[in-house]
């Protein structure tokens, strides 16, 4: 007879399924690596099937296991209408929320603001991993994304938050580098600081090309606060969001009339985004970037 089994199996079944490592499953459901096998080997039971094969890789799912997994995903969707309606029905806000930024955006912008929205929704549970890479939503690595494009595919609801504009910063204390330079093809000359170029999680940072052909960076980060940090040292030319540079004394804008633009886009999963604390903090950040507009575009009107 086939026994019984609980959410809480199925939550760790789905953990397993979209990491692929037992310990890093059992990390992001908060429980220890022994308690999380256990759990597994409760719901490998209850069904009298393998769910997962053991490799050298991590846990790669069985035919049961896939058949499991669409099952799975969609008591997972219903779970989570269900606490959407019972928190509507509640007036505190509460919970985890985890937000996905690239680098610059979530430490200089969200990180300052983000206080507001804890003050106002005290039990609300704010996460920000501000790391310059892409973060799956399907996959649960974040409950909200901000990413520099909009997504061509998946059960995901894109919201354009802002364009930004990016331009040319030089340390002011290091004249040597941006007073002679007239051109863009005179950057070249320059030492530059950019990306390293296999690390370039998204083709919206691939922009020097666009600058000058000719330029070939000298310093190199995956990280764009330690890029505008060795620009204010002095270390050379970097392009930077104005959100970032434009209000820094320490900086200089090298040819002005050059502007990039880019734009920031805010990414729920359609089964996630009617929960209250994920409703409220997608509304907090796009409400944050409307009013700092001319941040992120000082030349508009």
């Amino acid at each position: 007879m086939v026994q019984p089994f609980n959410w809480d199996l199925l939550q760790s079944f789905l953990a397993i399924a979209r990491t692929g490592r037992l310990t890093l499953a059992a990390k992001r459901l908060g429980v220890d690596h022994s308690t999380l096998s256990r759990r597994l080997s409760a719901l490998e039971g209850a069904l009298g099937a393998t769910l997962f094969e053991r490799t050298m890789a991590g846990y790669a799912l069985t035919t049961h296991g896939e058949h499991l997994l669409r099952h799975a995903e969609s008591v997972e969707s219903t779970v989570i209408a269900l606490q959407s309606e019972l928190a509507d029905s509640r007036s505190t806000v509460s919970g985890a929320v985890r937000i996905g930024a690239p680098d610059g955006f979530g430490t200089a912008f969200l990180a300052p603001a983000v206080g507001r929205l804890s003050q106002a929704h005290p039990e609300l549970d704010i996460q920000i991993v501000a790391t310059p890479r892409n973060f799956s939503l399907s996959q649960r690595e974040a409950d909200i994304a901000i990413t520099l494009s909009r997504p061509s595919h998946g059960r995901l609801h894109a919201r354009l938050l802002t364009d930004y504009a990016l331009g040319i910063f030089a340390a002011a204390s290091r004249p040597d580098l941006w007073r002679d330079v007239a051109g863009a093809e005179d950057c070249a000359a320059k030492p530059f600081i950019s990306y390293i170029d296999d690390m370039i999680f998204t083709p919206e940072l691939d922009y020097l090309s666009s600058i000058a052909r000719d330029i070939t960076p000298r310093i190199r980060s995956s990280n764009l606060i330690a890029q505008y940090q060795a620009t204010v040292a002095g270390a050379g030319l970097c392009v930077l969001p104005c959100f970032l540079a434009a209000g820094d004394s320490r900086l200089v804008r090298v040819l002005p009339d050059l502007q990039l633009t880019r734009s920031f886009w805010l990414l729920v999963h359609s089964d996630m985004r009617d929960l209250a604390r994920i409703r409220v903090t997608a509304d907090f950040i796009a409400d944050e970037v409307r009013r700092a507009k001319s941040l992120f575009l000082p030349t508009s009107d």
